[in-house]
């Protein structure tokens, strides 16, 4: 079976519906999203009545968490000051743009989606909010796939897509004097990237179509009318930084540097 693994749709209307043509085009049988359907882009009531309206399983991202629950601005989100003016800026624009009804189907997402030997998170197993970068250390990627309980596991957050497998590791866990051994066999962590807010360098939206049978993980770049989304922004006022970034498909002061680094809220 054919799979499509989305992420990270910003509120980014235009990209989506490009994304929808291709994955159909491709005639994949599932789509999962992998949340952040909100957030930066301007059009996030409309992403999210049409994600509902197609029955898709979808996880919660840091964006739809943050819109629910309250603004979760740790050290790692923002770098400076001017960085998180911005980002509250969004965040209250996109609140005031969403119904109601909106806002309680992002409160309901889970933040875990499994599917036989495959798992789904937005950041990590432990929080949206944490960062796989394809860097992180071998043995602490390892863990978090394990905690997942599955041998593939699909991420996004970071909206640069990789494909990393984890060769076999153990792991030894020592609780009140008393030690336990787990040897994991092969693991993998695919990031499927962006579709609405793309930052490896390019405009074009991403995702991931995976077979199932084969193992077979292909990205897929998708070009669309990113200019339409750009002058959107700027219309609706909000900041336009962000048209920028869209447009140079580039990241713009929104990195974890650590990227061991968990956020407390939402882990469990």
């Amino acid at each position: 079976m054919n799979i499509a693994v989305i992420s990270c749709i910003h509120g980014n209307y235009e990209a989506l519906i490009a994304v929808l043509r291709d994955i159909d085009a491709h005639g994949a049988e599932q789509i999962v999203c992998l949340g952040d359907l909100v957030g930066y882009g301007p059009y996030p009531h409309g992403v999210v009545a049409l994600i509902q309206s197609l029955e898709i399983p979808v996880v919660q991202g840091c964006w739809d968490e943050d819109v629910t629950h309250g603004l979760n601005a740790c050290e790692c989100s923002y770098p400076s000051l001017l960085a998180e003016r911005r980002g509250r800026l969004a965040h209250e624009w996109t609140v005031q743009h969403l119904h109601p009804e909106s806002l309680d189907y992002l409160a309901g997402l889970p933040k875990v989606y499994r599917q036989g030997t495959l798992g789904f998170v937005h950041g990590s197993p432990y929080s949206q909010h944490e960062y796989l970068l394809p860097d992180l250390d071998g043995l602490l990627a390892l863990e978090r796939v394990i905690a997942a309980d599955v041998e593939v596991l699909f991420c996004g957050h970071t909206h640069i897509p990789y494909d990393r497998t984890l060769v076999d590791g153990t792991l030894t866990v020592r609780v009140n004097g008393v030690s336990q051994t787990i040897t994991a066999p092969p693991k993998r962590i695919i990031n499927v990237g962006s579709v609405g807010e793309p930052r490896h360098g390019r405009p074009h939206a991403t995702y991931v179509l995976y077979d199932t049978d084969s193992g077979v993980a292909t990205l897929r770049e998708v070009p669309y009318d990113y200019q339409r989304t750009c002058a959107a922004l700027v219309e609706l006022g909000l900041p336009s930084i962000f048209a920028w970034r869209l447009s140079q498909g580039m990241e713009f002061a929104e990195r974890a540097e650590d990227a061991s680094h968990l956020c407390g809220r939402g882990v469990t």
